[in-house]
């Protein structure tokens, strides 16, 4: 292996931002400070959704609106949803039953022709 161009790989401090969770893996990534943990400096590394945050693994529904995109989706094409959701318009009256619509006359077939023969 050529020295010299790999990145170093070591040990490293992974924090889920939604839950909190933390803990120690070996990787090449690098974060911006350092935490102390069990008398090492480790560097930190944030990352959004980790298998602690993560609905399929903790089986429990949850909406990660960054920067009000699920508001605006739901103002948008007025879809019911979570508490910032814009009201439903009110629902109008029914309309009278509506006559039934007649039934156009078919136009007729065209006759059957002979086929033509090449």
């Amino acid at each position: 292996m050529k020295s010299g161009i790999h990145p170093s790989y070591r040990k490293v401090l992974f924090v889920d931002a939604s839950s909190g969770d933390e803990w120690v893996s070996y990787s090449t990534m690098t974060g911006s400070d350092t935490r102390p943990h069990k008398g090492e400096d480790l560097p930190v590394v944030r990352v959004d959704i980790s298998s602690f945050s993560h609905p399929f693994w903790t089986g429990q529904s949850r909406e990660v609106d960054t920067e009000g995109r699920m508001d605006r989706f739901r103002r948008r094409y007025n879809v019911k949803g979570g508490a910032s959701a814009a009201p439903a318009p009110a629902a109008a009256k029914p309309a009278a039953a509506a006559a039934p619509a007649k039934a156009e006359a078919a136009a007729p077939a065209k006759p059957a022709g002979k086929a033509k023969k090449k």
